[in-house]
């Protein structure tokens, strides 16, 4: 079993460097109209980076197209009232995920995996949901496509860590294919009133 997941992960990783090198290439004209339309209606930084833990809990920096507008909210403000009228747009078409792909050319994230959540979770979570940072996030991943933020997060949670235990490469592969449908029907952007979902407040919440 061991040496079958070491294969495995090698092989994940030699298509997350050709998937994330050749989507750079090939999506360029996308992420160069996202930026300068940023760059002209919202201004600078035209990225968001945000410390997010990876495999094993280890910090990386993540990188997305910035959807709000700039600084923290002083005045009650909520993070869905921030989100600007051109953010809504690459929400819902994903398109502000895409810097990513840069993540897992670095080797900070895979193509398929959990998604990076907070720092501050991790001590939320139980021993069992903690299994979820066995292996690298992902830009997508199990939950994403079943859900994704309409999800419960202990259903969230569940459905991240039945990926760990059943990984595979048609596994990996289905779950890309499901995600270009996702992406198309714009389904599970976020949860009714939220930019994106509720924050999780632990298991006794």
């Amino acid at each position: 079993m061991g040496r079958t997941r070491s294969s495995y992960d090698s092989v994940k990783r030699a298509i997350d460097v050709v998937g994330a090198a050749s989507g750079l290439v090939l999506l360029s004209p996308a992420l160069l109209v996202a930026a300068i339309a940023i760059r002209v209606r919202m201004g600078s930084p035209v990225l968001f980076r945000h410390q997010r833990p990876g495999r094993l809990g280890r910090p990386f920096t993540l990188l997305k197209f910035r959807t709000m507008h700039a600084g923290r909210s002083t005045d009650g403000t909520t993070d869905a009232q921030r989100i600007t009228p051109l953010g809504a747009v690459l929400r819902s078409t994903s398109i502000d995920e895409l810097p990513q792909l840069w993540n897992v050319l670095r080797g900070d994230m895979s193509l398929v995996g959990p998604r990076p959540l907070r720092m501050e979770y991790l001590a939320l979570y139980n021993e069992e949901q903690a299994r979820r940072h066995e292996v690298r996030p992902g830009i997508t991943g199990w939950a994403q496509v079943n859900g994704r933020n309409v999800l419960s997060w202990p259903e969230k949670f569940r459905q991240d860590v039945w990926y760990v235990d059943h990984r595979s490469p048609w596994l990996d592969a289905k779950i890309l294919l499901l995600t270009v449908r996702k992406v198309a029907r714009r389904e599970g952007v976020s949860q009714e009133g939220q930019a994106t979902v509720i924050d999780f407040q632990g298991n006794h919440a």
